[in-house]
Formats: C-alpha cells, sequence, structure tokens
C-alpha cells in the first residue's frame, strides 16, 4: 500500500459526513441543536457528559473568580469554534465541589480536556485561547 492510499478517500470521507448527519436527526427526522455555547455541567451529570463524546472539554470555575471570568469568553468562542468536535461544558465549583474533588483542582479556572471520560490534558490559570486550542487540538485527530 502506498501513503497516500493509508489516507481517507473523499468518498469515504463524504460518507462519514453523511452518517454523522444521520446521528444528528432524531427519530422525527427533525436535525438536533448542535451546542454552540459552554453546557452547564453538575455533578450529578459530570459522568454522562463527558463518557457520551469523544473529547469534552470542561472549565472549572467560580463566580466570585476574577480570572474565570476573564476566561469565560474564550470558552465561549471555544464552544462555537469548536461546535459538533468538542463538547465544552462549565462546572462551577462552589455548586459541584465532588467533581472538583474527585479532580484534585485546587486552583481555578482549571480546564480539562476529557477523552472517553478520562482526563487527558489539564491546563491551570487563565491562558491565551492559542493555548487552549493547542491542547484540544492535540487530541482531536
Amino acid at each position: 500500500m502506498s501513503n497516500h492510499e493509508q489516507f481517507i478517500s473523499d468518498e469515504e470521507l463524504k460518507r462519514m459526513r453523511k452518517e454523522k448527519l444521520k446521528e444528528l436527526v432524531d427519530s422525527k427526522g427533525e436535525k438536533q441543536e448542535v451546542a454552540n455555547e459552554p453546557l452547564h455541567v453538575s455533578d450529578a451529570d459530570f459522568n454522562d457528559i463527558v463518557n457520551k463524546d469523544t473529547l469534552a472539554l470542561i472549565d472549572f470555575w467560580a463566580s466570585w473568580c476574577g480570572p474565570c471570568r476573564v476566561l469565560a469568553p474564550t470558552i465561549e468562542e471555544l464552544a462555537k469554534d469548536y461546535a459538533g468536535r468538542v463538547l465544552v461544558g462549565k462546572l462551577n465549583v462552589d455548586e459541584n465541589p465532588t467533581t472538583a474533588e474527585r479532580f484534585q483542582v485546587f486552583s481555578i479556572p482549571t480546564v480539562l480536556i476529557m477523552k472517553k471520560g478520562k482526563e487527558v490534558d489539564r491546563i491551570v490559570g487563565c491562558v491565551p485561547k492559542d493555548n487552549i486550542e493547542a491542547a484540544l487540538k492535540k487530541h482531536l485527530g
């Protein structure tokens, strides 16, 4: 097999996109909404959410945290930029201490990148969007 045969053909890519679109269509034939804003995550639904998608980015934050408020617009942009490819969520550590403790989140903001329910990357502090995107891209493909 030559090197160029290892890549996905255009036809296969089209087929895969068509299948993915079918997945987004519910039983009534209506398109489901693809989240383009961060999903609010809680202790109760954390496992279900991160195990559902292949890649999830979860922002651990608190309302009183200045750096968290500075990072919030970046998280919102990432939710729009990666809609349909990455689940972007926000978990308030004051309201959901069990999950924060479970992942040993001692400083906020902390962004966890989860793949199939497992933590694969962690970014602590208020960092530029490029830093978060670089970490996401490492795990996207």
